[in-house]
């Protein structure tokens, strides 16, 4: 796939920026600076992954994932600054198409000795939840979650700046996006789902169309995080101002899904408690463009928080648990307004258990991750078992089961995409 205008950008950035480079120049070079004379470090993988359908979905194929993968990743400095760039070659046969993905490509420097900038394509996180976010609004990759890649492409790239300050009263990051970065949301391509204006499961049959914010530096986002640590306790306050990353409302003629403006608040605390780790965290959702709650084609606002606890409870076996919630705000409009039979409830509560047993000194790690919604009566369960066969070449099963009572549930609607995996990566 050709380079997507903002990638042409960032790369073409990057490059310049360090042949400008006066670390370069060498004077006895009639050519001036030279890029190969650098310091390069090349890393990456090479993977074989393929994936089934444990049920018959006749929205989507039999295959879930069935794809090679080559990343590459280059790194090198100069005096002033270091550059990273990584992309993954992707042969997709559930597809039946070439890709690549560049998942970073990026400027980082130390200006001051108590400030440094990130400038470019970059995977951002921040927050306390174990694969449950409040205040990261950074783009996520369900699909590639639900599909069976590894976890590390639940993180989708943002092309954004980033600059950080560290001063002894507390630190703080701020990120500019300067065009909207979506979630790479679930949009029916590989992933039946439940279309409520059909009243009934979609999937190819039925590909969500969006009207994205893509105006550069006027449909913007920022997003910032304040952040202390007192004692063995990290301490956050955050802030966001965009839009809903994935769909969250449809346009007047109901033809497109579309990104409400969105602010976000947040709080978040963590550190030691017993013998193990516990953290806080919330978040109140402001749905800027429906803050009465009295549009249906809108989310509604909410507060969402949770709660979590991890220790380890046997040697190399730990467990994590997490409480969470979602509660609507401006309900009774929401009931009144809502065609009827389409109508959400005010709570959303998940409760997540993880389990992790490492085994033959630490080279198979066994794992399930569970979500259970007691509201919704659905469960999604991530069994996992890795094994490091050698420094280079590490093997892989596992799964993303699905079970839900109702199938206009967040996971129930899954239930014909559960799927069983297995990976090959030689990494070098």
């Amino acid at each position: 796939m050709i380079l997507t205008k903002t990638q042409a950008i960032l790369t073409l950035i990057a490059l310049a920026a360090a042949l400008a480079s006066p670390a370069l120049a060498q004077d006895n070079d009639p050519n001036g600076g030279v890029l190969w004379d650098l310091p390069v470090e090349l890393h990456g993988f090479y993977e074989m992954r393929a994936g089934y359908r444990l049920r018959n979905d006749k929205h989507e194929k039999d295959m879930s994932i069935m794809e090679n993968r080559l990343q590459l990743e280059l790194s090198t400095f100069t005096e002033w600054a270091d550059f990273k760039g990584k992309g993954d070659i992707v042969g997709d046969l559930v597809e039946e198409q070439g890709d690549f993905d560049l998942r970073e490509a990026y400027m980082f420097t130390v200006p001051r000795d108590y400030m440094d900038v990130k400038i470019g394509r970059q995977i951002l996180t921040w927050g306390t939840g174990d694969l449950i976010f409040i205040n990261d609004l950074f783009p996520k990759d369900w699909q590639s979650f639900f599909i069976g890649r590894d976890p590390e492409y639940l993180k989708a790239p943002s092309d954004a700046a980033k600059v950080s300050f560290f001063t002894k009263a507390g630190n703080l990051d701020i990120v500019y996006t300067p065009q909207f970065d979506p979630d790479r949301f679930l949009s029916g391509r590989r992933l039946s789902y439940w279309n409520s204006s059909l009243g009934r499961l979609a999937g190819q049959d039925a590909i969500i169309h969006t009207d994205k914010p893509d105006r550069w530096f006027r449909d913007s986002e920022i997003a910032a995080r304040l952040y202390k640590t007192v004692g063995s306790y990290e301490l956050a306050l955050y802030g966001y101002r965009g839009f809903w990353k994935s769909p969250a409302g449809l346009n007047s003629t109901r033809s497109q899904a579309v990104f409400p403006d969105l602010n976000v608040y947040g709080a978040s605390i963590r550190g030691t408690v017993g013998k193990g780790i516990g953290n806080l965290e919330a978040g109140y959702y402001d749905s800027a463009d429906d803050r009465s709650g009295k549009n249906p084609l809108i989310n509604n606002s909410e507060i969402r928080y949770l709660a979590g606890y991890s220790q380890e409870i046997g040697k190399d076996f730990t467990m994590g648990l997490q409480y969470y919630v979602e509660h609507m705000l401006n309900y009774s409009e929401h009931k009144k307004n809502i065609p009827v039979g389409l109508e959400r409830d005010r709570q959303r509560r998940l409760i997540t258990v993880r389990l992790t047993k490492l085994l033959m000194k630490q080279d198979l790690a066994c794992s399930v991750f569970t979500y259970f919604s007691p509201t919704d009566e659905d469960v999604y369960m991530r069994p996992n078992v890795r094994y490091k066969a050698s420094d280079n070449l590490t093997l892989e099963v596992g799964g993303n089961i699905f079970f839900g009572e109702h199938p206009d549930t967040f996971f129930g609607q899954f239930r014909n995409n559960t799927n069983i995996y297995t990976a090959v990566r030689y990494s070098f």
